[in-house]
């Protein structure tokens, strides 16, 4: 599944090695899907949230 989604981290991030999480969004017919992982470990475990979660989760954080 991760070599098809294409991952991204927030322009907030630096390559300074920090913690990071990169994000795919996924919206595939079968149902839309926000993944999540560890930027340090690519090949690692994902979660996966469907987007009205994700939403809330940047308006919560953003608040």
């Amino acid at each position: 599944m991760n070599e098809t989604l294409h991952w991204f981290k927030s322009s907030y991030s630096d390559d300074g090695g920090g913690n990071c999480i990169e994000v795919a969004h996924d919206h595939r017919p079968e149902g839309a899907a926000v993944h999540l992982r560890d930027s340090k470990v690519p090949d690692g475990p994902t979660l996966t949230v469907e987007p009205s979660s994700w939403s809330a989760f940047l308006g919560y954080a953003a608040a």
